[in-house]
This record gives structure tokens, sequence and C-alpha cells, in this order.
């Protein structure tokens, strides 16, 4: 999934380390919430909602039903300005590559957002339902079920989902650490060649400017 460049949400600005938006983006994304409220209701029914994700997104008609209906939790058709802000931060966190920095801080938001029958678990099939908002690959979901189910009926209560989203989240800390490490070794190793590579060149002209000398003291003069 990806926002289309140049569309509202491109300019907005995502908090990476609480992955929320500014009160002046807030804002600004209420007044655009009111501009696509063409009824006047404070709500988005099916039809705007769809107008809207396919205007910003690349996201498919099915896809952007699925969120719909996950947002609409309470099936009345239509879905107010809290759950539209929620879904923006998704659409942000994704694009930013935050995904495990935003399911950690809102672990509990995201957890009722999935437990779309209010059972209080989480079943594979909502995971794999949505794991395109989340950027969840399948070995990933597999790893998942099969780690943090602890109770073994292959469906999630809070405690092993918000488990989940503290792993996630160290391994997230621990590869961009990798990261930064690899980067400075590279960093190191290129001044390292362009260091070598200046000596390398003074050593060429000292040796070019002995030769020169050497060659005009031994220089036999003209009579």
């Amino acid at each position: 999934m990806k926002l289309k460049q140049g569309s509202f949400l491109w300019y907005l600005y995502l908090d990476k380390l609480y992955c929320l938006l500014s009160v002046r983006n807030v804002k600004a994304l209420l007044e655009y919430f009111r501009l696509l409220d063409v009824h006047r209701n404070n709500t988005l029914n099916d039809v705007l909602f769809y107008h809207f994700l396919h205007h910003v997104t690349n996201l498919t008609r099915r896809q952007i039903m699925t969120v719909f209906n996950m947002l609409d939790w309470n099936a009345l058709g239509e879905i107010g300005f809290d759950q539209f802000y929620m879904l923006v931060c998704i659409l942000l966190a994704h694009q930013n590559h935050l995904e495990e920095q935003f399911i950690f801080r809102h672990s509990r938001p995201v957890f009722e957002l999935l437990d779309l029958d209010g059972e209080l678990k989480i079943g594979v099939e909502k995971f794999h339902m949505y794991k395109f908002l989340f950027n969840i690959k399948k070995n990933e979901l597999r790893e998942l079920y099969h780690d943090f189910d602890i109770t073994g009926d292959h469906r999630l209560t809070y405690k092993e989902f918000k488990l989940f989203t503290i792993y996630t989240m160290d391994k997230h800390q621990e590869r961009k650490k990798a990261e930064k490490e690899k980067e400075k070794s590279l960093l190191k190793k290129k001044t390292l060649r362009e260091a070598n590579s200046l000596v390398l060149r003074d050593e060429e002209d000292l040796a070019g400017k002995w030769q020169l000398e050497v060659s005009h003291h031994f220089e036999v003069p003209h009579h």
C-alpha cells in the first residue's frame, strides 16, 4: 500500500516516536474531514470513504471496503472523525515504515480494531485480512501465532498481542541499530580509502619532485 504523491495526506507529519499528529496537523485534518463530509453529518458513509481512500492510496476497492468494515465496528454504515484520524495515522505509519512503532504505541486501539466480534481475542484470519495495513508478512503471521499463542487456541488475547508488539519493537530497534553500525562501518572504510588515496597521491608527487631534482642535479652542463 502506498500514499499517492501530492495528495493531502502526503503533507502531514507523523511523530516518529509516538506515531501521532501534531495539534496543527489534527486541525488541518479535521477541516479536510469536514470538506469530505458533504452531507454535514460529521460522518463519512461507505461511498465517501471509498472515494477518499481511492484518491489518496493505491488500495483496491475490496481492500478499501475491508478497511471501512473494520472501522465501522458497530455497523452503522458510517465512520466518525475518531476512526478517520486513526486510519490516517495508520496510513502515515505505513508510508514512513513505522508499522512496528505504531502497533507498539497504540496496541490497545489496534487490538480493538482487529477484534471485530468483540470476543477479546483475535483469530489468525483477522490478522490475515488486515495484514496489508500493517505490512505483516505471511511468515511473520505464522511465527506470531506459533510463538505468542500461549493458550494454543489459535487466537490472541490482548496480553499475548501486547507481548508480540514488545517483541517486534525490540527486533525493529535491533535491526535499526545493526543498520547504523553498518553505515558507520561503511563510512569508516570510505574515509580510510580516501585517506589512503591522498597519502598515495602525496607520495607520488614527492617521488616526482625528487626525480626531477635528481635529474637537474646530474644534468651535464653545455659548453
